[in-house]
């Protein structure tokens, strides 16, 4: 997740709200000014009256203090403008609408309420037929005055505004910034720009484009697939044996039953129930987390108790959601080595890294290269609002010139605008796979002496994170030096945990079947150390905020948090496999993790799908609390894990079975003594094919 973001953003909104840290003086307004800005609050009665008469001369603009030529679309402006104020004058219902919609100076605003939004629909629905071949339409924009220019730019109040389609930004910065100027008494500098055409929408929508037609009837394909496939599996098929490989893959039917099927940890004794668990509660920690950030970047009425908030212990949870990132890297080590290191027993050692590759890229790609025309041409005509596609910390139209990154997986390192940016996760987690299987077979020919090695590996890279954010002073909180691609998206500086999952399979590997009796004492002092890990991480820099520490402390904190993570879990996951998990081994072993586990991959890749768009289509301000966030979280959890059923049922599942299906070698099946030791799961194969381990968020823990 990308907490770090609402640290700056916070950091920065901080030092003009009126709840400030010690050391901060409580910032000031001028009565005087505040009391000019006051009559914005009637801004629409304001520019009527101001330009009832409009001309032609209202609509120049002055550059370099000469006026710019007027054009045919000014023209055009003013004449809808003049029919506008007219039709004002004797009652006309759509004129009144257009001027009904528009916002003022927003009630609270030194409660951190920096937003009007207007009424975005009743704008958007001005519609007046003028002639045959013209009307009047609603365009519905923001203007943005400066009433504290000397604290931040972020305290900028935002208004909504409509004024005929045919008028540019430029014509509104225009008429605006001479009444603002009349209004507050001062003159306003060219540098800001009070209406930007970023923000301006109509109703009017473009016609789709190649891309968007592609991804529609692809989608559509799928589906027609897989209802076709469906209906032959219920209507025709008696046997589920004799089903076609290629029916079974699109049948929903075939999926949903291999979905909701709960592996019998009894049966299998290579299953590790507990990771189930693990692994949901970490991505519901990532979906809770951005409902968070989101929510810091749209209308709230009460951004004051934001920066209260921020200083709450609760907040620690959300601004350290990073572990739960490394907890899936965590994961990912520990499921690869306990799945890997069995193979390599039955086949002597041998891997075909060739195929482990090809089959890791085939499992993750499809999905993620259908995410990137949803996320780029779907989700803008799925809603609309009048903060649609901003009130995100995601610009997806850097996918245009970035998307070829996204499938190579390189993007955490070859570019700064990373497409869906979340899949930063996907490109570290397959660069740490592809040397995984040189780490395998260190481990399987040395040893302990591989282990060892691998230790020293993870200690190097731990120095290399502490050095360079101290040689090169580096903070995460910093605006320099570009903090989250060194610090956070980088593949080098988060492999900590994934080496530790690593030695830590190994060791359940070699110590298999063995059985571990601990007293009282030491099972309780194991808990407690875990536990104490796990609350250190998180609550330690409770008060200060990881970037207000030195960078000396902060670079310990990060180095060894990352260490000191995933060493609680191995506590937790060696304590539930050994019977010392009491309570926590029930819950998180329970089998109704297993279908949400089995849709983690999915709902992660789309999870911000529906995140953004909920967001973007807020008509009003909202109300800042912990238990709206909740609120908002669950409606947003909800609708993701349907959209991830939907994913895998269409695409995820159907594609991965017949991957399975034409990658699979036709081997002779093991002996019964050795099948046992097979982990079970979709992907399993018989000797000698490699593993095909879909790791956390993206596989199946039984695989």
């Amino acid at each position: 997740m990308a907490s770090p973001l609402l640290v700056l953003f916070l950091a920065v909104f901080c030092a003009g709200s009126t709840v400030s840290h010690e050391l901060q003086p409580t910032p000031t307004m001028d009565r005087d000014q505040y009391m000019a800005a006051s009559r914005l609050r009637s801004l629409v009665t304001e520019f009527v009256d101001y330009y009832q008469n409009i001309t032609l001369a209202d609509l120049n603009l002055y550059q370099d203090e000469h006026p710019r030529l007027t054009t045919d679309q000014d023209q055009e402006c003013l004449e809808d403008l003049a029919l506008t104020m007219q039709d004002l004058s004797s009652g006309g219902i759509w004129t009144l609408r257009m001027f009904d919609s528009w916002g003022s100076l927003p009630s609270g605003m030194l409660y951190g309420n920096m937003w009007d939004l207007g009424n975005y629909d009743e704008c958007l629905n001005v519609d007046h037929a003028v002639s045959a071949s013209h009307s009047v339409r609603g365009k519905y924009c923001f203007a943005q005055v400066s009433l504290a220019p000397s604290i931040s730019s972020l305290l900028n109040i935002k208004t909504a505004v409509c004024f005929p389609a045919s008028c540019t930004a430029a014509n509104m910065d225009t008429l605006l910034r001479q009444l603002f100027e009349k209004l507050l008494n001062v003159e306003i500098g060219a540098d800001l720009q009070l209406v930007d055409e970023s923000t301006c929408q109509t109703a009017q929508r473009e016609p789709y484009d190649g891309l968007t037609i592609f991804t529609i009837v692809l989608l559509s394909v799928l589906c027609a697939l897989m209802l076709l496939a469906t209906l032959y599996d219920y209507f025709f098929v008696k046997d589920q044996k004799t089903l076609s490989p290629v029916v079974k893959a699109f049948s929903a039917r075939a999926n949903c039953r291999a979905l909701f099927r709960i592996v019998d940890s009894k049966s299998n004794p290579n299953v590790i129930d507990c990771l189930h668990g693990m692994r949901c509660l970490s991505f519901v920690w990532v979906v809770f987390g951005h409902v968070y950030l989101v929510a810091a970047m749209g209308p709230a009425i009460n951004y004051v108790d934001m920066l209260t908030w921020y200083q709450t212990v609760f907040s620690m949870l959300i601004k350290q959601g990073v572990y739960a990132v490394d907890t899936f890297f965590f994961l990912s080590g520990l499921l690869l080595v306990l799945i890997a290191l069995r193979i390599m027993e039955r086949t002597k050692g041998r891997l075909n890294i060739p195929m482990m590759y090809l089959n890791r890229y085939l499992r993750l790609t499809p999905l993620l290269a259908l995410a990137i025309p949803i996320y780029m041409r779907i989700l803008p005509i799925l809603g609309d609002g009048p903060l649609y596609g901003s009130v995100s910390f995601d610009n997806y139209a850097s996918c245009s010139d970035s998307w070829y990154l996204t499938l190579l997986y390189v993007q955490n390192y070859a570019t700064d605008s990373i497409c869906v940016s979340h899949s930063w996760y996907l490109a570290v987690d397959m660069q740490l796979y592809i040397v995984s299987p040189f780490l395998l077979i260190a481990l399987y020919k040395w040893g302990r002496r591989g282990a060892a090695g691998i230790l020293v590996l993870m200690l190097l890279l731990a120095s290399c994170l502490f050095s360079m954010m101290v040689i090169k002073n580096i903070s995460t909180a910093s605006l320099e030096n570009n903090p989250m691609k060194k610090l956070y998206y980088s593949t080098h500086t988060r492999a900590s945990p994934y080496l530790i999952g690593i030695l830590f399979g190994y060791f359940l590997h070699m110590n298999r079947g063995k059985p571990f009796r601990l007293g009282r004492v030491a099972v309780v002092l194991g808990w407690l150390l875990s536990l104490a890990l796990l609350f250190t991480c998180i609550f330690s820099v409770h008060g200060k905020g990881i970037g207000s520490l030195p960078v000396v402390e902060e670079a310990f904190y990060l180095t060894l948090s990352r260490i000191a993570w995933p060493l609680g879990l191995c506590w937790v996951v060696f304590a539930c496999i050994h019977g010392y998990g009491g309570p926590a081994n029930s819950f998180l072993s329970s089998p109704l993790w297993q279908p949400l586990s089995k849709l983690s991959y999915s709902a992660y890749i789309f999870h911000m799908v529906i995140e953004s768009l909920n967001a973007g289509i807020t008509r009003t301000n909202t109300y800042f609390s912990d238990y709206q966030m909740m609120l908002r979280f669950w409606s947003d959890f909800a609708f993701t894990v349907l959209l991830a059923f939907l994913m895998h049922i269409l695409i995820e599942a159907p594609l991965g079975s017949l991957q399975s299906h034409l990658l699979q070698t036709r081997k002779p099946s093991p002996k019964p003594e050795e099948a046992a030791t097979v982990p079970e799961g979709p992907t399993t194969k018989t000797a000698p094919d490699p593993p095909t381990v879909k790791d956390s968020p993206t596989s199946d823990v039984q695989e």
